[in-house]
């Protein structure tokens, strides 16, 4: 058990540039990676199979309406998880103080894919996905975007590359300029909600 593992630590470790994972004894580790893969919001890559599904609109698309699901679900289809149930306990606590945040596909009223992260104000760190229908956490991500760009936020933070994420544009970028991306926007006076 980390006894000093808080909301308000996870909070000053993400306006500092570090982020939190639970290891495989479920203590939490700190990371701050060089290079930091983020997501330009402007030159996100839309896949053609993802412009097909929002066509289609075969997703409903509902926003922290089952917060402790979504990191449930993320968590359990990953063996070996970073996802602690301290990782649990803890973002579930910065959802009630309305920092963290889930996107979420829904069809025939079940949740069928989704992702979560922590937004402060320009900045979203996004922390883990997941999908139980093909594309559903393509359309949750694109959705996700879409939300940042119309209420002004800047900052897309993947942490590190997944073969995954290349595919929709993200990019390696040094530590220093990560953190002056992070400084500018966390400096904005936009909100998620």
């Amino acid at each position: 058990m980390n006894l000093d593992f808080t909301p308000e630590l996870v909070l000053e470790a993400y306006r500092a540039g570090v982020f939190p994972m639970a290891d495989e004894t479920g203590d939490i580790v700190w990371f701050s990676p060089d290079p930091r893969t983020i997501l330009p919001l402007d030159t996100f890559q839309m896949p053609r199979s993802l412009r097909q599904l929002l066509r289609r609109n075969a997703f409903e698309i509902r926003i922290d309406t089952v917060f402790a699901d979504v990191i449930a679900a993320c968590g359990d289809r990953l063996e070996g998880t970073w996802i602690s149930n301290e990782i649990r306990d803890v973002y579930t606590q910065l959802h009630t103080l309305g920092y963290a945040h889930s996107v979420e596909c829904w069809q025939n009223n079940k949740l069928v894919g989704g992702l979560y992260g922590v937004a402060i104000a320009g900045a979203f760190f996004g922390e883990s996905m997941f999908y139980r229908i093909s594309g559903a956490s393509k359309v949750a991500l694109a959705n996700l975007v879409d939300r940042m760009q119309t209420r002004g936020m800047t900052l897309l933070d993947t942490q590190w590359t997944t073969e995954h994420l290349a595919r929709f544009g993200a990019i390696e970028i040094p530590r220093e300029e990560y953190l002056r991306r992070l400084k500018r926007a966390l400096a904005l006076p936009v909100s998620f909600t």
